[in-house]
C-alpha cells in the first residue's frame, strides 16, 4: 500500500529526535565544500583576481570594501550565461529556483510557522543564499530550521490532548497548514512572476552586469511586490482569516501553474539544446559546473527533507516528474504530495482518535445524522 495513505506509518520525523535529523544537511554541507574545493577552476580564481585588481567592470570594482566581490559575483553569472548551451542549463536551474522559491513562500504564510523568523521571514535568508552561501545556507539554515520548527509542532501535539488542542495552542488545529490570509494565495505567484521570473528572463536575454546585478537581489523585489499585492488586496478581498490551500483547486493550480510551465519549457529548451553544438567556452564550463554542483545539492538535501515528512513516495514522484518535466515541476507535484501526507500522519490522527471515541459512545439511541 502507498505509504502516503497508509494509517500506521509513520515518518522519520516523528521517529527520530531532532538531532539525528540533523545529521544529513551538516554532512551535505561537508560534501558540498569538498566537491567545490575540488572541482574549483583555477580560471575561477584568476576571475576574481581581475577584479580585485580592478581590471573588470571597473565602474563596480572600484567601490570601496564591496567592490572586488561584487564585480566577482557579476562577472561570474554573466560567464555562465554567455553561451547558447550555458543559458539552456540555467534556464532549467532557474526553473527549479522560482519553484523552490514558489514552495518557500508558501510555506512562510502557513500559520504553523509563523514563530520561526527563518521560515516566516524568508527574504534575508534566500538573500544571503543567493549572494553568499548557496548550498551551506540551505543546508545548516534554513530546511534545518523547518526540520526543527516541525519538532516543536509535533511537540505541542503529543503534549496536549486531541480534545484540547484547538482550545491550548492553535497551530494544533487542523487550520494550521492553511495560510494566514487569503489574499497570500493572489500575492505569492504574482510576487514570484514580477520579483523572480522576470528579472531572470532579462537576465538570459541581455546577459547585461545591470541585469545580473539586479536579479541577484531578487529576493528584495519578490518580496517587495507580494506586500504590495497584499496591501492593495487587503482592500478590495474580505479576508475572514485561515486559508487552506490544497481545499481549493483553481488557487491551488494558480500557485504552481508557473513554475511548472517554466519548468517544462526550459527542460524541452535543453534537451533541444543537446541535440546541437555546444558552444560553451572554458570560463562558461567553469562557472556553470559551479552553480550545477551547488543547485544540485540543494535538490538532494530536498529529497531528503521531503523523505523525512512525506515518506517515500513523494521522493519517487519528484525524481521521475523531473526526469520528464524538469525539476521544477517535479518539486512542484512532491509538494503537493508532501501537503496530502500531512492530512493523514497528522490531521488524520487526530480525526481517527475523535472518531474512535464517538464509535464507543454510540448507541442504538444515536441519530445516524448529526
Amino acid at each position: 500500500m502507498d505509504p502516503i495513505h497508509r494509517p500506521n506509518y509513520r515518518p522519520l520525523i516523528q521517529r527520530l529526535a531532532l538531532p539525528w535529523l540533523l545529521v544529513v544537511p551538516g554532512l551535505l554541507a561537508v560534501v558540498t565544500i569538498a566537491i567545490l574545493v575540488i572541482h574549483t577552476d583555477l580560471n575561477i580564481v584568476a576571475l576574481y583576481s581581475q577584479c580585485h585588481a580592478r581590471s573588470r567592470l571597473s565602474g563596480l570594482s572600484h567601490i570601496p570594501v564591496l567592490g572586488a566581490p561584487a564585480c566577482f559575483l557579476v562577472s561570474f553569472f554573466q560567464y555562465a550565461n554567455t553561451s547558447v548551451r550555458a543559458i539552456a542549463r540555467m534556464s532549467v536551474i532557474l526553473s527549479f529556483v522560482g519553484a523552490l522559491l514558489t514552495i518557500s513562500l508558501v510555506e512562510s504564510a502557513r500559520i504553523c510557522n509563523k514563530s520561526s523568523r527563518v521560515i516566516s521571514k524568508p527574504t534575508l535568508p534566500w538573500l544571503v543564499s543567493n549572494l553568499v552561501g548557496g548550498v551551506l545556507v540551505w543546508d545548516l539554515v534554513i530546511v534545518s530550521s523547518y526540520l526543527s520548527q516541525a519538532k516543536n509542532v509535533q511537540a505541542a501535539r503529543e503534549s496536549a490532548s486531541a480534545e484540547d488542542a484547538r482550545e491550548a495552542d492553535p497551530e494544533i488545529d487542523k487550520g494550521v497548514r492553511g495560510l494566514s490570509s487569503q489574499v497570500e494565495a493572489m500575492a505569492i505567484p504574482i510576487a514570484v512572476v514580477v520579483g523572480f521570473i522576470v528579472p531572470s528572463v532579462v537576465m538570459l536575454v541581455l546577459t547585461h552586469p545591470i541585469t545580473i546585478g539586479v536579479w541577484l537581489f531578487f529576493p528584495i523585489w519578490v518580496s517587495t511586490v507580494r506586500y504590495a499585492v497584499k496591501f492593495v488586496a487587503m482592500k478590495v478581498v474580505t479576508d475572514p482569516g485561515p486559508y487552506h490551500l490544497e481545499s481549493h483547486r483553481v488557487p491551488l493550480v494558480t500557485m504552481y501553474a508557473v513554475p511548472v510551465i517554466c519548468s517544462v519549457l526550459s527542460h524541452g529548451f535543453l534537451i533541444w539544446n543537446m541535440f546541437a553544438w555546444d558552444d560553451r567556452k572554458e570560463m562558461t564550463r567553469a562557472t556553470i559546473k559551479f552553480i550545477e554542483i551547488d543547485v544540485a545539492i540543494i535538490a538532494v538535501t530536498i529529497l531528503y527533507w521531503l523523505l523525512v515528512e512525506a515518506g517515500v513516495v513523494a521522493c519517487v514522484t519528484m525524481i521521475a516528474i523531473s526526469i520528464l518535466m524538469g525539476p521544477g515541476a517535479g518539486l512542484a507535484v512532491a509538494w503537493f504530495l508532501r501537503e496530502k501526507a500531512f492530512d493523514v500522519y497528522y490531521q488524520g490522527t487526530q480525526g481517527s482518535s475523535d472518531r474512535e471515541g464517538d464509535v464507543e459512545d454510540e448507541s442504538e439511541e444515536t441519530p445516524l445524522l448529526r
